[in-house]
């Protein structure tokens, strides 16, 4: 047996399904005190978030933190307020006297330290004097900018609006808008459709709601909360909470559906709750685990918000598990028989007999061969365009048309050029101190700087008081997404001085350090990622053929994944449907992060398939008909699971944020294409073929689970707990005759 259906972890998990079922309302109660808890935090101190990258020993944060050590209040953050006229120039006397009093008001804002206006001879007017911006430097770090913040200063600034002037964010104060919910909705919407189809009443499909969306409250208000005390982006609550209702939901609706069959089966409620926990249960913590030991491998990357992502997104996944083997089956012990109560008229519940899963699974494994080739083709197909992907770095410009951040991103580029929205920080730590502005040494490099292919203009430098660091701010002739800029960055880092060492920092500069670091360290995470997970599922099944198997089904769905990265999002197929109005670059990180969670995700169906397979197997010894057995008895309740998580996933890909939209199209193409292609039709193809290899283990001279000692075939014994010898994808007619051997 494996330790799924037997071993300390069953035994454990048992033990808790007793003790949930002794004190269920402790349960429940310990469960909404810790949502309550984390919700009152949330209103009282917030989710702050940070989007700058850091990305300790690379060139461009050694630049950074020379300019935090060496220049005063360098890490506060700087906005913008960009102004257009709609007639004159911004010099004129009339609309230079509106932009003044705006400033005048400006001023007086909370958290203002000063505001540089707009001028001719500073460069921050435009050639045809139609465009213009103003700087606000503020007295908190970016993370700290709210909503509440930026608003406050935009409306300061009506006596502009008031003159005709247009007036518009920018940089830090530029946020994409409040959040809306709408993919969260959307979500939950389609969730609820599915779980009341699959349940046919409402009580049943309310369950794995219910603790999706306490998993969603307490896990994205933890993810929330930790950015008081660590670097955190905004991607990761989103994300977070993306994976929070896929996981939360799919886990209940698993024990849900084998509660209900043990009921049906004549169990008492009680004992069928603890076998539910034992066994489901049991499935879903090495599901959750994989999961888990997946994004714990971002760690090898050595990439920060790598890193963050990761551990956040196996935190929701932690309390997924918990949820789901410690909530639900409190709240089955509540309800009682009453779980099969509000049924909707014309949804009267049958059980599921998987006669469509079983007569395919009987089709598939009669020709393995045709159907292996034939999905491996189609999956090859799907993931060619991987051969395109290049990594690179998304930018506002990338943003929704007409989105807070995009209307000031292309402001900016239509006055001053692409490169104003990536301006990088040119920093030299000099062998000796320089003598001040006209020191030799600095003119000579503002000059070298200048000519610079790729360079459009170099600002006067800025000495600290000890005369040991110096900075310019140069402006690149590209914008920040585009590859030009990278090679930009690269020319400057050449530039070295012979008595000072230069280094480039800047988010454009620290992103193409990110992207090279990436792509350096993502043969390692793979590695990291495939092995450490085939090892769970080899303690989990003790079977090394399917353990390395299943590996690569993974593989196969990842590449599916990153194929319509590419079709969509760099070569512009479909483009417009996800509200974007052009192609766009892949984040440098999304493959990567992508990588874990479809791996750790895609082993969730694995194993339920497995489990099923190897309880069969066990009671059989039969591989054909284990095969056949656990795909039509795992089939309808995996599909309905994969639906909601597919539609969770694709609804985010109306989220205003690119990169959101890359996490949600990859992950909900990677789950369709597992749950249909790979574990419907390549999975039992591959194990029809590998036959008792499947099984196979070290020490074979030892008796088989499921066979006589004389290794006879145990024909004799119920399959699933059916009658003997039923093989459920076959037609009543043809159940007396022996199961044919695969073919070609």
């Amino acid at each position: 047996m494996n330790s799924v259906e037997t071993g300390a972890v069953h035994r454990l998990m048992s033990r808790i399904g007793g003790a949930v079922v002794r004190r269920p309302w402790w349960v429940i109660s310990t469960w909404l005190l810790l949502t309550v808890t984390v919700v009152a935090l949330i209103a009282g101190f917030g989710r702050p978030t940070e989007e700058d990258v850091s990305l300790p020993g690379s060139d461009g944060q050694i630049g950074r933190d020379l300019l935090d050590e060496h220049f005063a209040g360098s890490d506060n953050a700087n906005g913008q307020l960009i102004f257009e006229t709609g007639s004159g120039r911004l010099d004129d006397p009339a609309n230079i006297a509106a932009v003044a009093a705006a400033l005048d008001e400006v001023e007086q804002a909370p958290h203002v330290v000063s505001v540089t206006p707009p001028s001719v001879e500073a460069g921050t007017v435009s050639a045809d004097g139609t465009i213009g911006y103003a700087t606000v430097r503020l007295d908190v770090d970016p993370r700290s900018v709210t909503q509440h913040m930026s608003d406050d200063i935009v409306e300061a600034a009506a006596p502009a609006r008031d003159a005709g002037i247009e007036t518009v964010p920018g940089g830090a104060l530029a946020r994409r808008g409040a959040e809306t919910h709408t993919s969260e909705l959307l979500g939950l919407g389609v969730a609820v459709i599915v779980l009341v189809l699959v349940f046919g009443g409402l009580v049943a499909a309310a369950l794995p709601l219910v603790t999706g969306v306490l998993t969603l409250v307490i896990g994205v208000g933890s993810v929330g909360l930790a950015g008081h005390l660590t670097d955190m982006p905004g991607v990761a609550s989103t994300l977070a909470t993306m994976i929070g209702l896929g996981v939360g939901i799919d886990y209940a609706l698993f024990l849900v559906t084998r509660y209900r069959a043990l009921l049906d089966d004549g169990v008492a409620i009680k004992p069928a709750i603890v076998a539910t926990v034992a066994s489901s249960g049991s499935a879903v913590l090495f599901a959750g685990g994989t999961v888990i030991v997946a994004l714990c491998g971002l760690s090898v990357a050595q990439v920060p918000i790598l890193t963050t992502l990761g551990w956040t997104a196996g935190l929701v996944v932690l309390i997924a598990v918990a949820a789901a083997t410690t909530l639900l089956p409190a709240l089955l012990t509540v309800l009682g028989h009453r779980i099969g109560a509000l049924r909707l008229p014309g949804l009267r519940r049958r059980r599921d007999s998987g006669d469509f899963w079983g007569r395919l699974a009987h089709r598939v494994t009669r020709r393995p061969g045709s159907y292996a080739l034939g999905t491996a083709l189609v999956l090859a197909l799907l993931a060619a365009p991987t051969l395109a992907l290049q990594l690179g770095q998304t930018d506002p410009g990338n943003d929704l048309p007409g989105s807070p951040t995009r209307v000031g991103y292309d402001l900016m580029a239509e006055g001053f050029g692409p490169g104003v929205n990536g301006l990088l920080s040119v920093v030299v730590e000099w062998d000796a101190p320089v003598t001040g502005p006209d020191d030799p040494r600095l003119l000579a490099l503002r000059q070298e700087l200048a000519t610079t292919s790729g360079i459009a203009t170099v600002a006067p430098p800025a000495t600290s008081d000890d005369g040991q660091v110096s900075t310019l701010r140069v402006q690149p002739t590209t914008g920040p997404s585009d590859p030009a800029t990278v090679d930009t960055v690269a020319a400057l880092r050449d530039t070295q001085p012979d008595d000072g060492q230069l280094h480039v920092t800047g988010a454009v500069a620290i992103k193409s350090d990110l992207t090279e670091r990436v792509g350096d360290r993502m043969p390692w995470v793979i590695a990291v990622v495939v092995v450490v997970s085939a090892l769970l599922l080899l303690f989990a099944f003790r079977a090394p053929v399917l353990a390395v198997k299943a590996a690569v089904m993974n593989l196969l769905s990842v590449g599916a994944a990153y194929g319509a990265l590419v079709a969509v999002f760099v070569w512009g197929w479909g483009i417009a449907v996800t509200g974007l109005d052009g192609p766009i670059p892949v984040e440098s990180y999304v493959p990567m992060m992508l990588f874990a969670l479809l791996f750790g995700l895609s082993m969730d169906y694995e194993v339920f398939l497995l489990t099923a397979v190897g309880e069969s197997w066990h009671r059989t010894g039969d591989n054909l008909l284990s095969v056949r057995t656990g795909l039509a008895a795992t089939g309808r309740v995996i599909t309905s699971a994969a639906l909601i998580m597919i539609c969770v996933f694709a609804s985010f890909v109306v989220n205003p944020n690119p990169v959101i939209k890359m996490f949600g199209l990859g992950m909900a193409v990677a789950i369709a294409v597992d749950a249909t292609i790979i574990r419907g039709l390549l999975v039992p193809a591959t194990m029809a073929l590998l036959g008792r290899a499947n099984w196979w283990r070290p020490g074979r001279g030892r008796r088989q689970p499921g066979r006589p000692a004389d290794g006879g075939r145990r024909s004799d014994m119920p399959a699933d707990g059916g009658p003997a010898g039923v093989d459920p994808g076959r037609p009543a007619g043809e159940q007396s005759q022996p199961l044919s051997a695969p073919t070609g």
